[in-house]
């Protein structure tokens, strides 16, 4: 079962998206939030796979809240739910770690499949958000970073940068495995040592990475 949380600060929203994730048999909803410090206290007490956090909360929004997460559960995928399509929102976000981002007009089934995505750790982003976000942000506020993702994209291998590069793409593991020839699990295994030789917290991030790099996504 994927353990989720839903943390937003409208009781009829937590009891509608509650309403659609129970209609799948593998979604269980162990817990619910009004803010981001419920939200990140609920994710240290209990074993949560996919914390679903509204953008704005009174009290302690939720884009707070992705840090305190990402430090005392690290084992949590966060994904982001928001009323509006804010690209800066969006940015602050995946910088501090959440693993995608949903409008709150999802479609039920969408909804259900994105929570799946999200407890794999592959992102939930569609590819043209994810270029839009990096042609308007991204790279602009990197500024004189691109060194140091450079110099941070070196410790990988060659192979491991063919990943990355799909990675940053917006391709899933089973389109990477099939564009490079592996298996979906040897995929899974270069994912996981880029994200540690990186740093970074999930694919999300090392996509942003990859870009601030200049690392072409199909060079």
């Amino acid at each position: 079962m994927i353990r989720t949380l839903i943390a937003d600060d409208a009781t009829l929203m937590r009891a509608g998206i509650r309403l659609i994730l129970e209609h799948a048999d593998d979604i269980e909803v162990v817990a619910e939030a009004a803010d981001g410090p419920a939200a990140v206290r609920a994710c240290r007490e209990q074993e949560i796979d996919v914390a679903l956090l509204d953008v704005h909360m009174p009290g302690g929004d939720g884009l707070t809240a992705i840090a305190g997460i990402v430090r005392e559960s690290p084992r949590t995928n966060i994904a982001m739910l928001t009323a509006y399509d804010d690209d800066r929102n969006v940015a602050e976000a995946l910088r501090a770690g959440a693993i995608g981002f949903l409008l709150k007009d999802t479609a039920p089934t969408e909804l259900i499949r994105a929570v799946r995505v999200a407890a794999t750790g592959e992102s939930i982003l569609a590819p043209q958000i994810t270029r839009r976000l990096i042609e308007r942000h991204l790279i602009s506020d990197s500024g004189g970073a691109e060194a140091a993702a450079r110099s941070r994209i070196e410790r990988l291998t060659d192979t491991e940068r063919d990943v990355l590069r799909l990675v940053s793409a917006g391709l899933s593991n089973a389109e990477i495995a099939e564009r490079l020839y592996m298996a979906t699990g040897t995929v899974k295994a270069h994912i996981s040592r880029i994200l540690t030789k990186l740093d970074c917290a999930n694919r999300v991030q090392a996509a942003i990475l990859a870009h601030d790099a200049g690392l072409p996504a199909n060079g």
